[in-house]
């Protein structure tokens, strides 16, 4: 796992969409609000609320700088944002399949995880939370060779 090479460069790099931290905004909310009712009502305490709210919202900007998605001309990396660090890395000679998974929330906030399937069926790199995920996924396609056996049907395989 290493920086990409001299013949190889970086087509697409990417992070997790804001989008896909809509379940931490919630709860943001909830807990900021909480700390309004009690300043509201004159209850001790409200600030501790407040404060909450402002640490899940800075966890937001932690959490989607921690993944690092990168698509090169040899191969898809997912890289530690923070350290540099590859935590996975797929060569395209490697792959077995492409797939898009959306469940209908993460399709109505336009969001997705591309999943590369590896030859040995036991690893996979998974680019979770990215805005338009089919974008990425034919340009992933269009960066394999016609024999890949992702281009194959299953009964190929």
């Amino acid at each position: 796992m290493s920086e990409p090479g001299d013949s190889e460069r970086i087509l697409w790099m990417g992070y997790p969409s804001w989008g896909h931290f809509t379940w931490l905004y919630f709860f943001s909310l909830w807990t900021g609000l909480r700390g309004f009712f009690l300043l509201r009502i004159g209850f001790p305490g409200w600030e501790i609320w407040v404060v909450g709210a402002i640490i899940l919202l800075g966890l937001v900007v932690v959490l989607r700088y921690w993944a690092k998605y990168l698509l090169t001309s040899k191969r898809v990396i997912l890289r530690n944002g923070y350290s540099g660090k590859d935590m996975a890395s797929v060569d395209f000679a490697k792959f077995k399949s492409v797939e898009v998974m959306q469940g209908p929330i993460a399709r109505m906030l336009g969001i997705g995880t591309v999943v590369v399937q590896c030859e040995d069926s036991t690893r996979s790199v998974r680019f979770r939370g990215i805005k338009d995920p089919e974008v990425i996924e034919t340009k992933l396609r269009a960066l394999l060779p016609p024999s890949s056996p992702v281009f194959q049907s299953p009964s190929e395989r």
